[in-house]
């Protein structure tokens, strides 16, 4: 109530002050109110603790999968760039001849990089590796062919371009055959695919959920505040006035959800990160799980007050015009 006959005070002030001044006291009106609604909100500290954790949940969940889609796609971005096209000679095909396909196919602007392996350097790779290098001197002669190793650029690296670039390659009067190993890299761009779907649809979900709990929140607080608004009226308070401070609480269960959020974020990355740093040290990789960058994390709590204000807007709009004096 104080706040509503200070208002019509500045109001009856408003033609004895200048346009600075009343710009300045329009934004200080706001910041009591806004103050004021947070004062609300600490008086009532568990009903405003179990709203803001149902929010910050609500929102941690879509936000968590959206960082493992994120770091998912940057392992498989340097997969494809390491995808390689093994090229399998001829066997009457020359040394000679060899040197001019690779200039050739080097000038392709498909084509990132060549290289040459020789069958005696295969043959001697395969007995280190296989464990079979004595019973393979029994050999009369070498059975594998030259090999050329194609590594694409950046641009042609996803599936299908490697697989025209391959189509291209096996052309080559050279080449015998051509493989290149791109299911994986379908099936990936497909999982990725559906993962982002999922994640846009499970967002979409929990924001609803976030609205209509903020929705119904403001709406407890208005009938709540019926006696109050109704004395406001009579003593002529806009409805501007009197919606004002369930917007403000809105903001504010939407900012500090969206923190909460951000800490459930930062504690989830920090405790999945060890865990894979143990899974890649099988593999001889190093991989660190990246969070929030800081363009994201101000996405995420704008769009958590945003989630906020909305639903403080269907209810404030909705309840606070049904309630007029009899």
């Amino acid at each position: 109530m104080s706040l509503l006959f200070k208002e019509r005070q500045h109001g009856a002030e408003q033609s004895k002050i200048s346009a600075p001044q009343k710009v300045l006291m329009f934004f200080v009106d706001h910041l009591r109110q806004a103050l004021a609604s947070l004062g609300e909100l600490w008086r009532t500290p568990a009903a405003s603790l179990m709203t803001i954790g149902v929010l910050g949940l609500s929102i941690t969940l879509p936000t968590t999968l959206y960082v493992l889609v994120k770091n998912t796609e940057q392992v498989s971005a340097g997969w494809e760039q390491a995808a390689e096209i093994s090229l399998f000679l001829r066997r009457d095909v020359s040394q000679g001849d060899i040197q001019q396909m690779i200039k050739r196919v080097s000038l392709w602007p498909e084509v990132e990089k060549l290289v040459h392996i020789p069958a005696d350097q295969a043959l001697n790779e395969f007995k280190q590796l296989s464990g079979f290098g004595d019973a393979l001197q029994y050999l009369d002669s070498n059975p594998l062919p030259e090999v050329i190793l194609v590594t694409p650029t950046v641009k042609h690296a996803g599936p299908q371009s490697a697989a025209r670039l391959l189509e291209k390659l096996r052309d080559e009067r050279e080449v015998e055959t051509g493989k290149l190993d791109i299911e994986w890299l379908t099936r990936l761009h497909g999982v990725l695919g559906l993962a982002r779907e999922l994640v846009l649809l499970i967002a979409i979900l929990l924001f609803m959920a976030v609205v209509l709990i903020i929705g119904n929140t403001i709406r407890l607080n208005i009938l709540n505040k019926r006696s109050e608004i109704l004395v406001m009226k009579l003593v002529g308070a806009t409805d501007a006035f009197i919606q004002r401070p369930f917007l403000y609480t809105g903001f504010w269960f939407g900012l500090t959800g969206g923190i909460l959020a951000w800490f459930a974020v930062i504690l989830i990355t920090w405790w999945m990160g060890s865990s894979i740093a143990n899974v890649t040290a099988l593999y001889q990789k190093n991989f660190e799980l990246t969070g929030l960058a800081g363009s994201e994390l101000l996405t995420m709590l704008g769009l958590s007050i945003f989630l906020g204000l909305v639903g403080s807007v269907i209810s404030v709009h909705r309840h606070v015009r049904d309630i007029e004096p009899s």
